[in-house]
């Protein structure tokens, strides 16, 4: 019985252990930043007011500081096209520019569901599967994007855990009172582990915008990367 006791030890620590590595690991490999859409300013960008696109994160910041504003964080904010415009719906204060997307088709924004990330007029952030999605005249901006990571607190069944599918990667997901935390990985993660970091923190919805041409600004935590050749580009800025 004694070695039989041992033996369970042994396997139960194991298993601890490599949870805790796993868990470790993940967060240390992920640059995050959480938003209150109620309280900030977080606004989705594509062209600047000459409606020319942005396509960097830096061009965001020229654009902000003549507005005397100065951005506080930043990331690429869904697919695109080789034009630069946005895969599947984009909408901007009220005003759709792409349509929604419900076509099939090849590679990650088509591995359905994929899913909508929107923010109305009063400031309050839902994420949604495509099918799901439905128009109003109160949603202020609006990005698809594909494939959901999370849908109802449950990782999108075509993840595998273990996974040798491994890219930088980046999305955005819905904490339960209703702030937005947008990751990316510092290096490559598999979808399954990348869904998993977000469900950990207690969301219900999550949603993959990018690959490997995802970039984060995020001074505060000395992560800047402000270069990109991208389309929808999502920001919080404050007054200077």
């Amino acid at each position: 019985m004694k070695r039989i006791f041992l033996s369970l030890t042994l396997v139960l620590l194991t298993v601890i252990a490599v949870a805790i590595i796993h868990k470790t690991t993940t967060e240390d490999n992920i640059v995050s930043y959480t938003v209150d859409p109620k309280v900030q300013d977080l606004r989705f960008y594509w062209k600047d007011d000459k409606a020319q696109f942005l396509g960097s994160i830096q061009h965001l910041k020229e654009l902000l500081a003549k507005q005397h504003r100065k951005l506080v964080f930043a990331t690429n904010g869904g697919m695109f096209k080789p034009d630069q415009s946005p895969v599947g719906l984009f909408i901007r204060e009220q005003v759709t520019e792409t349509p929604l997307d419900t076509s099939s088709g090849n590679g990650n924004f088509y591995l359905k569901p994929n899913g909508v990330l929107y923010i109305t007029k009063e400031g309050k952030a839902n994420i949604c599967t495509t099918p799901e999605f439905k128009y109003n005249r109160q949603i202020w901006y609006a990005t698809q994007s594909g494939p959901m990571l999370l849908i109802d607190g449950d990782i999108h069944p075509a993840f595998k855990k273990g996974s040798v599918n491994v890219n930088i990667r980046n999305g955005v997901g819905l904490l339960p009172d209703g702030r937005l935390v947008f990751a990316m990985s510092k290096s490559d993660i598999n979808f399954y582990d990348f869904a998993d970091y977000f469900k950990r923190l207690g969301c219900k919805q999550a949603l993959y915008l990018d690959g490997f041409v995802s970039r984060t600004y995020l001074p505060a935590q000395n992560w800047i990367q402000t270069d990109g050749n991208f389309g929808v580009i999502v920001g919080v800025s404050e007054p200077e």
